[in-house]
């Protein structure tokens, strides 16, 4: 496994997951995970995830518009959450494989680059 950085990251694409991607060991998910700030491990370390305080119920949905709009061209779907109206949260793992895949942190690295219209 090479381990890539921020920049690189999102310059990489998705790739098929039935049988072209490896899952990470817990030490290679680590690694990895030390490139994304603000993304962590959930509570049993077999996903990723990030939150954010958005403006507003429009903001949420306006990021998850552009979520969806990646994941559909990457062919690599997160878990969208909304709640309180103004909590979102992005769950990422490669469900072909029960855990995490480097198709994980490139969508994460690509999810970091989009605008998200954030609670002041």
């Amino acid at each position: 496994m090479t381990t890539h950085d921020a920049v690189s990251l999102p310059m990489k694409h998705c790739r098929a997951c039935e049988g072209g991607v490896q899952k990470y060991t817990a030490a290679e998910a680590a690694e990895q995970l030390a490139a994304l700030p603000d993304w962590r491990f959930t509570a049993d370390a077999s996903r990723i995830r990030k939150d954010w305080q958005v403006k507003d119920f429009a903001a949420g949905i306006e990021l998850f518009t552009k979520v969806a709009e990646l994941a559909e061209a990457e062919g690599h779907h997160p878990d969208l959450h909304l709640e309180n109206y103004r909590h979102v949260w992005i769950e990422l793992w490669t469900h072909a494989l029960d855990g995490l895949s480097e198709n994980d942190f490139i969508l994460a690295a690509k999810i970091d680059r989009l605008p998200v219209r954030l609670r002041q």
